[in-house]
């Protein structure tokens, strides 16, 4: 097996983990037995850093602890792929960025070293003729699509609701349904922030579900959004610092 199969597979089988801790059927994530256990580590710690900061989701959305042992893992997984931080690489750097925030907010710990990601001058639609660009871009970082983590990134989603629900309807169309999800991810969290949607983003989740299937990660990304929709809307990070 090639590393790069060897490295998906891996990321698949840690977001089965992650998807069984927050619909209950898989008790805890315990990334230290899960690295452990691996046939191989550098794989199971690849994935953890794929993943980044949808690991912390059952933390963040089910307010459950993170052991030390497992910080420790995602702390080795950044020491054995190091963040880049690049220009070139803006939506890794903001990933990565999203992932050392939660860490030291569940941890305590602010270690992990990560770049300040550079301003974007397309941080925002870009016009009228740029959306479809943008929501690819959006689809991207989807991870940021979570409890606790704000800024400029989660302004351009509210100030773009409309066109995040004509990319989900676009990639519906196009049958990308990987992208429709992670969209969906942001419909959900801007329902959450109390952002009014043309589209119905419940609805929307169980249609992508049925007719677009459901691998490790798709349905990890459908499970977080579902946690998001099932809170009070209006409570999001906007509302708690107004």
């Amino acid at each position: 097996m090639s590393s790069h199969s060897a490295f998906a597979a891996a990321s698949d089988a840690l977001a089965a983990c992650v998807l069984g801790a927050l619909d209950g059927t898989g008790g805890a994530v315990q990334l230290a037995r899960y690295v452990d256990d691996a046939s191989d580590t550098l794989a199971a710690l690849a994935a953890v850093r794929v993943l980044g900061a949808d690991t912390f989701s059952p933390h963040l959305l089910l307010e459950g602890p993170l052991p030390a042992q497992d910080a420790a893992v995602v702390a080795k997984a950044f020491d054995a792929f190091p963040a880049s931080g690049a220009s070139e690489e803006a939506v890794v750097a903001r990933r990565d960025h999203a992932t050392a925030v939660l860490f030291a907010r569940l941890s305590g710990e602010d270690t992990l070293r990560v770049a300040e990601p550079a301003p974007v001058d397309d941080a925002g639609p870009a016009g009228p003729a740029g959306w479809a660009g943008w929501c690819v871009r959006m689809a991207q970082l989807a991870p940021l699509a979570t409890l606790v983590l704000d800024g400029p990134v989660h302004e351009a989603a509210r100030d773009g609701a409309l066109q995040l629900c004509r990319g989900v309807s676009r990639s519906i169309l196009r049958r990308d349904f990987p992208t429709a999800v992670r969209l969906v991810r942001w419909l959900a969290w801007l329902h959450h922030e109390g952002v009014g949607l043309p589209l119905d983003p419940g609805l929307v989740a169980e249609h992508v579900l049925l007719v677009g299937g459901a691998g490790p990660r798709t349905a990890l990304d459908l499970a977080i959004a579902r946690h998001l929709l099932e809170r009070r809307p209006g409570k999001g990070v906007k509302a708690a610092h107004a």
